[in-house]
Formats: structure tokens, sequence, C-alpha cells
């Protein structure tokens, strides 16, 4: 098991005394950051940010390294799980996601697929990755 240089967040969480209040907070990493908007930038797409594990990193690791956080929270997205259920996620510029197929009726939903855990191995790659790098 690795040992964290920082369990503050986690002791917290479980109800332990901690040395301080420990920090973090929800949208971490986002379009506020020049370096998110460079690292966007260089993947070529949302998804892409999200899919490779290093960008998802790199993008995880960026409030981090500015900011006194406590937590870092992996950057993803939720709709990844309903794009590995087979629906077709995609990004519009300006307009935000949509999905080539749509689970609107009682048949569209039975169709669902359950999720290839090997479509989604990116996010568990891109955790292993993660915890590498703040420790």
């Amino acid at each position: 098991m690795t040992i964290l240089q920082n369990d503050q967040f986690l002791k917290a969480l479980l109800r332990q005394p901690t040395d301080y209040t420990p920090v973090w907070m929800m949208r971490q990493a986002g379009r506020y950051l020049p370096e998110y908007r460079e690292s966007r930038k260089n993947a070529g797409s949302f998804m892409q940010l999200c899919k490779s594990p290093s960008f998802a990193t790199e993008v995880t690791m960026q409030p981090l390294d500015r900011y006194p956080l406590d937590a870092a929270i992996l950057f993803s997205d939720i709709l990844t799980v309903p794009d590995a259920m087979g629906l077709g996620l995609y990004f519009t510029e300006g307009e935000g996601p949509k999905f080539e197929r749509t689970a609107s009726d009682e048949a569209s939903i039975r169709a669902l697929e359950v999720p290839d855990m090997a479509k989604l191995q990116y996010v568990f790659d891109a955790v292993s990755s993660i915890r590498k790098a703040i420790n």
C-alpha cells in the first residue's frame, strides 16, 4: 500500500484528528487555469484530455501544483460511463456534450450495454498515474 505524503483529507473523511482543516474544491482543474487551456489545446479535444492517462494526470495535478490543496480530484467526465454503455458521446464546440443515441424510452433503455470495464481502462490507468504523481 502506498503511504501518502499528505493524508489529512483521508483522516478527515474517517473523522480522525487532523493537524488542520484539509482543503479541496470541486472543479479544481478547468478553464480558469492557463496551463489547463494549454493542455486542452495540446490534447486536441476535451475527450482526449479524459481518455489519455498522461493528459488526465497532468490536468489533475495542475491545481495541486498551484494551490495548497489536500486532495486531488481525478480529471474525467461523468459522461464517460454512458459513452461506455454505447450512447456515443461527442462534444460540439459552443454547445457541450451530445450523444449519437439517446435513451428516451423503455426499449432504448433496455438496449443499453452494461459497461465493459475495458472501455473505461483509461480511467483506471489515470488513477494509477495520478497516485504516482502525487507522491
